[in-house]
């Protein structure tokens, strides 16, 4: 998808107050609250626990463009912020990129965004850049649970450090959008505009939901300015009046034509929203009636246009290339065809989804450790190439962990309990830690072939539940801290290789050496 761009100076109208809108709205690097248009946009500080921060020293910036957070580490497979979210909820994601050569090297670099376990979209603002302006994007999203992450992560052309400027987390209203399944699919932005306007960005006040209306002018159509203002809650997307304030039109009899969005598209399904509105004083003549259909297809075949406006929307509708609307003045319409506003997201399904139990078990392991790998946030699977460091997730619907291998990370602390409830995990590796506590009961793990333990300072017994691992055919528990030996039933097992300290061995042909 293409990014968006503001201006770096402040172009935002402000026309009247009103309640904060409902999220996070995060200055990314910076240590302080910076205003912008209304909106508090605080320190990130909190969301994220790693990254490197840096001030941008260029005047006349937007505040949220004048600091940035970047990513130097080349280990990380990605770097996430979480935000805490009601469960099934939904909301706007913005994220806002200026580079201003904050590296020297004067190249941007080209990277990933991820919303949960989903790759968004490539970040590549070296065009906006080059023309001295920043970039943007938007996607809604569902949230099954309590939890949002919004990561960045290196690709095959990542040459530098991924950096971001800003976050925006937008609470939505169910209605909003809500002819997608959100359960299945995210929408990510592809054009949001107000036709016939030749001046600033609508935004937030005007736009309660704080989403950003570009200006769209063009020569070829004659513009027309509203006597009258719609009611945004007559609108299941709730947008804003001001959008229907100005519009394109033509003389009656003839057909509207309108290539937007103004660049071709890749073959793939879209999210379009057409809003319209008589632009006369209300009245009983105030009304058009017309036709839309887009590329040649039937859009919608009879829409009455009236003050009131209205709302047309395809959730899934194909395109390809240029997009061409037009719109065809139905006989007996007082007036030619209007149309004053429009959206497309591009439609993304959901990259599958990591295995609960799993993830429960890996955020509970994660809290019992100190010093995790720093990776170790979002969704621990997914998208695949991007999982956590040491862990390993098989290629499913529903991803489960299959391997967890974080031999020598200098780690401390315990094993959880529910670490068990990883039953799809075939190779558990731990060794060379110093973790301590008890070896918890790991019978569920039936999956389970090879078990290294060795060089901790685990304590307590020996678990005669090991023993009952049918698949299990390496244990390495030596130079820990075990007392007594190794229980008879675990001896027993033909085909299992033990490695244990001397005072846990006993006689047996099946031990390996110490």
């Amino acid at each position: 998808m293409l990014p968006f761009f503001f201006f770096l100076l402040l172009t935002f109208s402000i026309s009247q107050a009103l309640p904060p809108p409902r999220g996070f709205y995060l200055n990314c690097g910076s240590p302080s609250t910076t205003k912008l248009n209304e909106i508090n946009y605080t320190s990130d500080r909190g969301f994220i626990n790693v990254g490197n921060t840096t001030t941008i020293k260029q005047k006349d910036l937007l505040p949220i463009l004048s600091t940035l957070r970047y990513f130097p580490d080349k280990s990380s497979r990605k770097h996430c912020y979480n935000f805490p979210v009601a469960k099934n909820s939904k909301y706007l994601i913005r994220t806002t990129y200026y580079y201003g050569n904050f590296d020297g090297k004067n190249s941007p670099p080209v990277f990933d965004q991820i919303i949960g376990g989903t790759k968004w979209s490539v970040v590549n603002t070296s065009e906006d850049y080059s023309k001295g302006q920043s970039s943007y994007y938007e996607i809604v999203v569902g949230v099954p649970g309590r939890t949002l992450s919004v990561c960045l992560a290196k690709n095959a052309k990542t040459l530098s450090s991924p950096f971001i400027s800003a976050l925006d987390v937008q609470s939505l209203e169910d209605t909003m959008y809500n002819s997608t399944d959100l359960g299945l699919y995210k929408l990510s932005l592809i054009a949001r505009n107000s036709f016939g306007v030749d001046g600033d960005m609508i935004s937030y006040p005007d736009d309660q939901y704080n989403r950003l209306w570009q200006p769209f002018s063009d020569k070829k159509h004659q513009t027309v300015t509203s006597q009258s203002s719609v009611n945004p809650l007559d609108f299941w997307n709730i947008p804003p009046a001001k959008a229907f304030m100005e519009g394109f039109t033509v003389t009656k009899g003839k057909a509207l034509e309108l290539q937007w969005p103004p660049f071709p598209l890749p073959a793939t399904k879209y999210y379009i929203a057409l809003y319209f509105q008589d632009d006369r004083s209300p009245s009983p003549l105030s009304w058009r009636a017309f036709g839309a259909s887009i590329n040649g297809a039937t859009f919608s075949r009879k829409l009455n246009v009236s003050t009131n406006g209205v709302m047309v929307y395809s959730g899934q509708w194909p395109l390809s290339g240029q997009t061409t609307i037009t719109l065809t003045t139905a006989k007996g319409s007082p007036m030619g065809a209007v149309i004053n506003a429009g959206e497309v997201f591009q439609v993304i399904p959901i990259g599958g989804a990591t295995n609960i139990s799993d993830v429960t078990a890996l955020e509970d392991l994660l809290e019992s450790i100190d010093e995790p790998p720093v990776d170790w946030s979002g969704d621990p699977c997914l998208p695949l190439p991007n999982s956590w460091t040491g862990v390993t997730c098989s290629k499913e619907k529903i991803t489960k962990v299959i391997s967890l291998n974080l031999t020598n990370r200098g780690l401390a602390g315990s094993l959880p309990p529910s670490i068990s409830n990883m039953t799809a995990l075939k190779d558990l590796w731990l060794g060379k830690n110093k973790l301590t506590g008890p070896i918890p009961d790991l019978s569920p793990m039936t999956r389970l072939e090879t078990l290294h333990l060795e060089d901790n300072q685990f304590n307590g017994s020996i678990p005669e539940s090991l023993a009952q691992l049918p698949n299990l055919r390496i244990l390495s528990i030596k130079n820990n801290k075990l007392q007594g030996t190794i229980p008879s039933a675990l001896l027993q097992r033909k085909g299992l290789t033990i490695q244990a300290s001397p005072e846990n061995m006993a006689s047996t042909n099946n031990t390996g050496p110490s």
